[in-house]
């Protein structure tokens, strides 16, 4: 983790970037809505040449106003969560070009009406995907978690360089007014050196045993590696080493509260039997000589605990709460109120291009500023690799039953956990 150094995307005059979707579910909504936050600031970065979907009926639910199935209801009851963004239709953001329907991506890639790829599959099939999208010379923006495992996502990573091509995870939280004025706070030196950071909450929207996101696979194993501990952790772990540098090493525990989880009642009720962890906790060591401590689950019954205003990052002259900055012994504000007000309009331009806010919108804008510039992204691949394995680092780290060095998860020697997935996806030598 470095100071910020977000490129600065302009309006481009050249030809917007054919864009091929895989996967029509769930949160293709929220990234839609982010296409049309750049279209509304006068940017225009992409056309939807493709959707790929295993049904086609998917593909078609999104292609054309009037056309296809009806619209999924919102995932989420939550609406800050992206699952819960309303549909949209690709035929309302571009009239110009009408996007093919493919039920295989390899058809998709064979056709050859794509620049570029955005993964939005269930994780199983992200380095897949990945992978076959770069030897056709695409570059890729995978959702995340950016893969299966962190030797999936390091094939990745070598297959992007290998080819010379750009390949990111969709980390959308990382461009968030909040987590940004966070970061510039403590670059002003506000808070002096950091000393510690506390995270977490156990329940919520699928506590105790509802199905999460109503999508049984996320309760597999071999379909998605682990449960809160990756879905949730991989966030959680790019927010934190944004923030606080590096995490050395980690002590945690995970457990399976909930043995079944359910969606629904009556005749149309479903089961899963969860094979993953459903909370989380876990002590951090920084590089620096911070610590921290963070939890998370979809478990937990009764109401919901945890720290309700949001993260606590403690430093040597103050704390920044809930977004609120504390320092020698006054408040001195919001932290987003902070940085509009005293950062310089260029930094402001960097982070939020002609006024975009929304996450979604500013992560793909990055993605085809590096395909057209070379610049350096902020979700790059070996970014969400890294992630991916600080967040692993809980499951090997509690297997192990003793503290594990994220350096040890990310190089492959501490993968006890991952064994089964990746001997499973051929991934063991």
């Amino acid at each position: 983790m470095t100071t910020d150094t977000a490129p600065s995307p302009g309006r481009q005059s050249t030809a917007p970037i054919r864009l091929g979707i895989v996967g029509c579910a769930r949160i293709l909504p929220a990234h839609l809505r982010g296409i049309a936050a750049l279209q509304a600031a006068g940017f225009d970065p992409v056309r939807i040449t493709a959707l790929c979907a295993r049904r086609l009926d998917d593909a078609l639910m999104f292609r054309q106003r009037g056309e296809g199935p009806p619209p999924r209801p919102p995932t989420s009851g939550n609406e800050r969560d992206p699952l819960a963004a309303p549909h949209r239709y690709v035929s309302d953001l571009q009239s110009d070009v009408r996007a093919d329907v493919y039920d295989d991506w390899r058809d998709m890639l064979s056709a050859d009406r794509v620049d570029a790829v955005l993964v939005l599959a269930p994780v199983a099939l992200h380095h897949q995907i990945a992978l076959d999208c770069l030897a056709a010379g695409k570059h890729v923006l995978v959702e995340k978690p950016f893969a299966i495992t962190v030797r999936a996502a390091q094939a990745v990573v070598d297959a992007a360089a290998d080819r010379g091509l750009v390949a990111a995870v969709a980390e959308n939280a990382r461009y968030g007014e909040a987590l940004r004025a966070t970061r510039w706070v403590l670059d002003q030196g506000v808070l002096g050196a950091t000393q510690l950071y506390l995270a977490g909450g156990i329940g919520g929207e699928w506590a105790p045993d509802r199905i999460a996101a109503h999508t049984p696979w996320r309760h597999r194993k071999l379909d998605a590696g682990g449960g809160p501990a990756i879905d949730l952790g991989v966030h959680q772990m790019n927010q934190i080493r944004y923030l606080m540098g590096e995490v050395d090493r980690l002590t945690a525990s995970v457990r399976t509260l909930e043995p079944v989880r359910r969606d629904g009642t009556g005749p149309s009720a479903v089961t899963v039997r969860n094979e993953v962890d459903d909370v989380y906790l876990a002590q951090l060591q920084f590089a620096s000589g911070a610590i921290g401590s963070v939890f998370a689950g979809w478990a937990g019954r009764g109401p919901a605990t945890g720290l309700d205003a949001g993260p606590a990052l403690y430093g040597e002259r103050g704390v920044i709460k809930a977004g609120t900055v504390f320092a020698d012994g006054r408040e001195l504000g919001r932290a987003a109120d902070m940085m509009r007000a005293q950062a310089p309009a260029s930094l402001l331009e960097r982070y939020f291009p002609g006024g975009v806010t929304d996450t979604f919108a500013l992560e793909l804008l990055d993605f085809v500023d590096a395909i057209r510039t070379g610049s350096p992204l902020q979700t790059g691949a070996a970014e969400g690799t890294r992630d991916l394995a600080t967040a692993y680092a809980m499951l090997e780290s509690s297997l192990a039953g003793g503290p594990v060095r994220v350096e040890q998860v990310l190089a492959g020697s501490v993968a006890a956990y991952q064994h089964e997935i990746d001997e499973h996806y051929g991934l063991v030598d």
